[in-house]
């Protein structure tokens, strides 16, 4: 209706000032609402959160969070791990990190410092070489393809002002592709690699990728779809979307090209389009280009077409936020969330070649309730596994674990460089947890 939920956050204490960018709430178009807030400055004593509707306190409020509550940039990490886990309501296990360490009992770092520069910086070229070490991080860039450090950087950084992270040596492949292929009872065995996207023919370690960790960092800031403000423009109620398949992306794999034709030669079912090419330029004559479309106007569209680009399209944690049906081509890659999906009950199955799509779609047309219902369980198991707090314990878990089996103690080597926590100018920043003496830098 017109009236909107209005939330104020405001320091408990009056002696304290602090500023809070709150916008309107998102509407979910399921009874619930999310509620966002950045802060500019941290509180001691804590901070009252007021839900008023027509000016009246709705749902139990005023909320007291607790203090000291700090700003994102506020250098104040907890000291005990089991503590900073337990406000976070960290999940005891992580299926997919349980996984991926079966194949590394032991991390043999000597081994990893000869094997790893070799084999894949000079191939590759982009792995980086972190030590974190008394909760700073160094690294080194090995080969010329490591731009995409900064969002390693930003979330590592991100981290460890929260919570004090075990020491620990390691190697993150920044490119696109998983790059250890080699088997358990292979001789030499696997070496583990970091990286943000794991794939059925190899054994390296999974991140959530890049684009969800910086999506989340930068929320309220620098970007403009992130896994929060989806959820509140998920387009038009079900029964007011268009009754067709969506598909728009570049034209990264030959199978995104066959949906261009199945889209011209069955209109009334699909509406796929390439919005750049660069690896088939030559297929653009033919095949045509579209304007590039807004997110949040693909759930316009009831069915969304989800097709691996260079590797996992890492669109679908957003497409899965929103109330479309997800038909999923199978796909040899993964995101670290994929082990909470099933198909059929989060998302309908697409062979690799695209040869069911139409069938799929014709299924969802004639099943409009069941569709409907896989759409929404999609959607819910998506609100809980891709909340900013579940990155945050996935990242401390996956280093927590290799911590634990590192077979020497990890150094800083020659070549790596400090990474700074960004300079706080902007935001006023006391720390009240007790911190150990440390050396000045």
């Amino acid at each position: 209706g017109r009236t909107q939920f209005k939330v104020v956050i405001k320091a408990l204490s009056p002696k304290e000032v602090t500023r809070i960018y709150t916008p309107w709430p998102l509407d979910r178009n399921d009874g619930t609402f999310l509620m966002r807030y950045r802060m500019y400055g941290s509180v001691t004593k804590g901070l009252k959160i007021e839900i008023l509707y027509d000016d009246q306190h709705v749902a139990q409020s005023p909320y007291i969070l607790k203090g000291p509550v700090y700003h994102e940039y506020c250098d104040c990490p907890e000291e005990d791990p089991e503590v900073w886990q337990n406000i976070m309501t960290c999940p005891s296990q992580e299926p997919q990190i349980t996984k991926d360490f079966i194949s590394f009992p032991t991390v043999d770092l000597q081994r990893m410092l000869k094997e790893i520069p070799a084999k894949f910086s000079q191939t590759r070229g982009a792995i980086v070489h972190y030590t974190i070490l008394d909760n700073r991080i160094y690294r080194r860039s090995l080969g010329k393809y490591t731009d995409f450090k900064m969002f390693s950087d930003e979330m590592f950084l991100s981290l460890a002002r929260k919570v004090r992270l075990p020491d620990v040596e390691f190697y993150l492949n920044v490119g696109d592709w998983p790059v250890e292929h080699r088997k358990a009872n292979d001789t030499p065995g696997p070496i583990p690699v970091i990286s943000w996207c794991g794939s059925v023919d190899s054994r390296d370690i999974v991140l959530p990728t890049y684009d969800v960790t910086h999506s989340t960092l930068e929320t309220l800031r620098g970007v403009t779809n992130d896994l929060l403000s989806i959820q509140g423009n998920t387009g038009p109620f079900w029964e007011n979307k268009t009754e067709r398949a969506l598909f728009r992306g570049r034209d990264s794999r030959e199978e995104r090209l066959h949906l261009v034709k199945l889209s011209k030669e069955n209109p009334e079912l699909l509406d796929a389009g390439i919005t750049g090419y660069f690896f088939f330029r030559e297929k653009e004559k033919e095949l045509g280009k579209v304007q590039l479309m807004g997110f949040f106007d693909f759930f316009k569209y009831k069915y969304q077409v989800n097709v691996d680009g260079t590797v996992a399209a890492y669109r679908f944690p957003y497409l899965l936020l929103g109330d479309s049906l997800i038909l999923k081509q199978d796909s040899q890659y993964y995101e670290h969330f994929y082990i909470g999906l099933k198909p059929w009950k989060h998302y309908v199955p697409v062979k690799r070649n695209l040869e069911d799509l139409l069938e799929k779609i014709k299924w969802a047309k004639e099943n409009d309730e069941e569709a409907r219902k896989i759409a929404k369980e999609g959607q819910l198991m998506a609100r809980e596994l891709l909340q900013p707090r579940r990155f945050y314990c996935y990242y401390y878990k996956v280093l927590q674990e290799y911590a634990k089996r590192q077979a020497s103690k990890p150094e800083i080597r020659d070549g790596m460089e400090l990474v700074p926590q960004p300079d706080d100018r902007d935001s006023v920043c006391s720390c009240h947890r007790k911190k150990p003496l440390r050396e000045d830098l």
